[in-house]
C-alpha cells in the first residue's frame, strides 16, 4: 500500500489567518521623494521616475533624476511662496489697520465738532429767535452770525426742524400734542426750538408741538 505524504487540510495549506495580510486595510505609500527626517533625497527604483505629481513634495512628478542644485533650487522656490503667502496676508492687514485708523480718526473728529456745537446750541438757538423776530436784519450782527453758521456748516453741523414735517420721535421732541382734522398724520404744528445735528447726528432734537390726526373725523 502506497502512502501518500500528509499536505494537510485546505487552512494549514493557506497559513495562519492571524498571519495573512489584511486584504481590507487601507494601503499608504510615501511618495516624497526627499525623505522628512533626513532631507536627503530618496533613491528612484527603475522605471518610476515619472510617477503623478504629490501636493506635499515638489520633487514628485519630474521626469528626470534632480540633481542638489535642482533640489535647492525647489526648496528656495517653496521658501519664496511660503513668503509671498506672508506679505499678502500682512498687506491685508495693514489695508484693515488703516480702514480702522481712518473710521476711529472721523468718528473722533464728529465727536469733537459735536462736543464745540453743544456749547454753542444757547447761542444759535438766541440768533435764530432774533432772526424770526427780525432783530438781525440790518444789524453789523447779522454779518457775523452768518459767517459763524457758515463756518460751523463747513463741519457738518445743520439747523433742523420746520412746520408742516411729519413728526419723527427719532428727530423730534414733542413738547405738546393737539387734535386736528386738517392732518392725516402726526405732523409738526409748531418749531418751539430747532434741532442741531452733525453729519447726520443729532445733537439735539428739534422741540416741537405736535398735531394729531382727530379720531372722530
Amino acid at each position: 500500500m502506497t502512502e501518500h505524504p500528509n499536505t494537510g487540510s485546505g487552512a494549514d495549506r493557506e497559513g495562519d489567518p492571524a498571519e495573512r495580510p489584511d486584504e481590507t486595510a487601507p494601503r499608504v505609500t510615501d511618495k516624497r521623494r526627499i525623505d522628512p527626517e533626513t532631507g536627503e533625497l530618496r533613491q528612484v527604483p527603475a522605471g518610476r521616475t515619472n510617477q503623478p505629481a504629490d501636493a506635499g513634495d515638489p520633487l514628485a512628478g519630474l521626469d528626470f533624476e534632480p540633481t542638489g542644485a535642482d533640489v535647492e533650487l525647489l526648496a528656495a522656490l517653496a521658501i519664496a511662496e511660503e513668503r509671498l503667502g506672508d506679505l499678502q496676508r500682512l498687506q491685508a492687514e495693514y489695508a484693515n489697520y488703516r480702514k480702522r485708523i481712518e473710521r476711529d480718526r472721523s468718528v473722533a473728529r464728529d465727536q469733537a465738532v459735536s462736543s464745540v456745537l453743544e456749547s454753542m446750541i444757547p447761542v444759535l438757538d438766541d440768533i435764530e429767535a432774533a432772526r424770526q423776530h427780525g432783530e438781525l436784519e440790518g444789524t453789523p450782527f447779522a454779518s457775523i452770525a452768518e459767517k459763524l453758521e457758515t463756518a460751523l456748516g463747513r463741519f457738518g453741523w445743520e439747523r433742523y426742524g420746520a412746520v408742516g414735517e411729519t413728526f419723527d420721535p427719532q428727530v423730534h421732541e414733542a413738547l405738546m400734542h393737539q387734535h386736528s382734522t386738517e392732518v392725516t398724520e402726526p405732523t409738526v404744528s409748531i418749531v418751539m426750538q430747532p434741532g442741531h445735528r452733525v453729519g447726520g447726528r443729532v445733537v439735539r432734537a428739534a422741540r416741537v408741538a405736535v398735531a394729531d390726526p382727530d379720531a372722530d373725523a
